[in-house]
């Protein structure tokens, strides 16, 4: 089988800072360099680190159709992989494009385009970089209605059910990994929401999906946050009404990892 990392396994003890088990504390996000915690909907760079450490080899090509400030963007560069990044809203991949080329490097390309991911012409546009498949898909989407992103209809956080957001999400499965190459690696950043007194297990719901369309799912990882912008500051309010109530309150988010294995058709 290809090699779809570059670790040296006759050094593994070396890569201690890379993660092996499932559960993943992380006490402070990276904001180092043009890694910005300004955007309301950005996720903490260790994330895709650790996954392209895992996943992918320098010169790959990482597809993130969530583009947002351009997290995985920026940390895909700094790793010496090539990357293209689809955001819904100019402002927002403009803003994003800043960043990215405050640490524009010559090892490597980043390619951002404007466009909805569930219908944008992806086979177009990674043709448009001189490949016709890329080797890792990273999704961040938003947590349904959690936060509003725009007032754009065709954004995932204005579904007006879950099954709009679910119907949405898949199509965008559908159209970004048509590009992922046989045999390996997407990942899905996902939390739950709580609404009308029951939790909506919206990262289960989000896994369901591409079981569904036949990958292979190979790690569940669990990811402690603390504190969101949401909620900053109010902590003993939350305590006081979980306490109050029947519910406790949300500290971890989902990385789903899944393979791509499409069985080749025997000849007749």
């Amino acid at each position: 089988m290809a090699k779809y990392n570059d670790l040296d396994m006759k050094n593994w003890r070396d890569y201690s800072d890379i993660y092996t088990d499932s559960l993943w504390m992380i006490d402070k996000r990276d904001n180092s360099g043009a890694h910005s915690g300004s955007y309301h909907g950005n996720f903490i760079p260790q994330i895709p680190h650790q996954l392209f450490s895992r996943y992918t080899k320098k010169g790959d090509w990482i597809l993130d159709p969530f583009m947002g400030s351009g997290t995985s963007l920026i940390e895909a560069q700094r790793m010496g992989r090539n990357s293209i990044g689809i955001e819904l809203q100019e402002q927002v991949l403009n803003e994003a494009l800043e960043r990215i080329n405050s640490e524009h490097s010559d090892k490597c390309v980043t390619n951002a385009f404007v466009g909805d991911s569930r219908m944008v012409d992806i086979t177009k546009i990674i043709s448009s970089s001189g490949i016709d498949k890329v080797q890792f898909v990273i999704m961040h989407p938003p947590y349904w209605d959690i936060l509003k992103f725009s007032d754009n209809p065709n954004d995932l956080s204005n579904a007006e059910t879950l099954e709009d957001f679910l119907d949405s999400f898949g199509q965008i499965i559908d159209n970004m990994t048509q590009v992922l190459e046989n045999n390996r690696y997407c990942a899905v950043v996902i939390g739950d929401k709580y609404a009308n007194s029951q939790i909506v297990p919206l990262g289960f719901h989000c896994m369901n999906l591409f079981l569904e369309r036949g990958f292979i799912l190979k790690a569940i990882l669990i990811k402690n946050f603390e504190e969101t912008k949401g909620k900053s500051n109010q902590h003993g309010i939350w305590r006081y009404r979980a306490l109050a109530s029947d519910f406790y309150i949300f500290k971890h988010e989902y990385i789903f990892v899944f393979k791509k294995c499409v069985k080749k058709k025997r000849k007749s």
